[in-house]
């Protein structure tokens, strides 16, 4: 348990981004807000011939999502290695891709390729699930920056200037799964998850890529989720991370640890904890999954505030947390309803699409009134976005086979997704 560990071992992070909480800013995985929730509505039905404002190519697949700044967007994915499953081909041909397009055309603006520093783990197992370009991007609104792995994390100028590149370890988990979770900022630190590449959270000047801080525990190599950073009604401000049996609190300013909860959640986690006021939801676990609600906040064992739990939680995406329920769709296409209150479930809907089924790796997005489940193999689901299943639209864009399995972005009156081979604007 982390509380057994050194005190050096240190966890600061944090999801404050100065000045872009506009409403056409999406800055981060899960947006500014880290929540999925954009207030404005967007289109709830589109094709190749309806609503599409435009689509542009991207350089390859990739799970990570798009995000917004300043009428840019940025967009991670990679090529050479593990796009063919049926032939991966060689491991010295691997790149990661960082491509900046204009917002309002979807012209490409720039382009920083990025060889991958080897051995890495080999295109097989779990890790064909996500491939090799599955973090966000993250911006402070002058500068953007991604984490590629074993290839490191670096900093580039919104023209595609690259400031830094910096290493943060080259090793592998037990699973040899690859990187999951997405960089955040806290200040002037970019806040990076180095759980399979060095069982460590790493802390980086955002002008330099110096280390300012690393943190190591044993139990981070089953963490593929990104943190939160929560204020609490006692005063303190907590960084949340859940992770394997337990979820921590830790001082920002140190990187200590204040609190702690113990929890029945086996395995890895991926999910992002959910915020409420003070009440916090974690999810994920495996082969059992659990999700389990904490007031958060206090000092030492806090695990006598758990309020509930419940056999019942994602796998991979974050819920959306909505008036009082979680909307989110498992790994089979089933989409789930359950309530804040208790945990119990409100309904559950088998969507269905051909012979092959709905298959799902991305989180959910939530634009005014509706619910946008994207999925691997089916298109985007649209549901109303209440305690009653009412399915409002599946969208697909015929001429596009590939996986998408990241999570779309959300800007003003526009929706955002990528697939293997093209980045979409879907506008009214």
């Amino acid at each position: 348990m982390f509380r057994s560990l050194s005190p050096a071992l240190i966890l600061t992070t944090a999801i404050v981004l100065s000045g872009n909480t506009q409403a056409d800013e999406w800055t981060q995985f899960r947006g500014t807000n880290a929540n999925g929730i954009h207030s404005t509505p967007v289109a709830t039905t589109w094709s190749d011939t309806q609503n599409l404002q435009w689509k542009t190519p991207v350089p390859g697949p990739g799970s990570s999502s798009p995000i917004i700044s300043k009428g840019k967007i940025f967009v991670s994915s990679y090529s050479g290695y593990g796009v063919d499953a049926n032939n991966p081909g060689d491991q010295k041909d691997l790149k990661r891709h960082l491509t900046c397009y204009d917002q309002k055309t979807g012209k490409k603006l720039w382009q920083q390729d990025v060889p991958a520093r080897l051995p890495e783990d080999a295109y097989s197992g779990f890790l064909r699930e996500h491939g090799y370009a599955s973090s966000t991007p993250v911006s402070d609104g002058e500068n953007v920056y991604v984490f590629f792995g074993k290839s490191g994390a670096l900093g580039f100028t919104h023209d595609g200037k690259k400031l830094w590149q910096t290493f943060v370890g080259q090793e592998s988990g037990n699973r040899r799964w690859g990187s999951g979770g997405s960089p955040i900022l806290y200040k002037d630190k970019l806040i990076v998850n180095a759980s399979e590449e060095s069982q460590s959270i790493r802390a980086l000047d955002t002008k330099t890529g110096n280390e300012l801080w690393k943190a190591e525990a044993s139990l981070l190599e089953l963490v593929y989720t990104t943190p939160q950073v929560v204020s609490f009604s006692n005063g303190d401000t907590d960084i949340v991370l859940a992770a394997p049996r337990e979820i921590w609190g830790l001082n920002p300013d140190n990187g200590k640890l204040r609190w702690y909860a113990e929890t029945p959640t086996p395995g890895n986690v991926s999910p992002t904890v959910l915020v409420n006021g003070d009440m916090l939801y974690a999810f994920g676990g495996y082969p059992q999954r659990y999700t389990v609600a904490l007031k958060g906040g206090g000092k030492g064992n806090i695990s006598n505030q758990i309020k509930w739990t419940q056999r019942q939680a994602p796998y991979v995406p974050t819920p959306i947390l909505h008036k009082g329920h979680f909307y989110w769709m498992d790994r089979s296409g089933s989409v789930y309803c359950t309530r804040e209150a208790d945990g119990e479930q409100v309904f559950q809907e088998r969507l269905r699409a051909g012979r092959s089924g709905v298959k799902n790796y991305a989180s959910p997005v939530m634009a005014g009134n509706h619910i946008y489940f994207t999925t691997r193999n089916a298109g985007t689901f649209v549901i109303e976005a209440k305690p009653e299943f009412k399915k409002v639209a599946q969208n697909t864009f015929g001429g596009d086979n590939s996986d998408f399995s990241a999570t779309p972005a959300l800007s003003g009156k526009n929706l955002y997704i990528r697939s293997g081979k093209f980045l979409y604007s879907i506008s009214k």
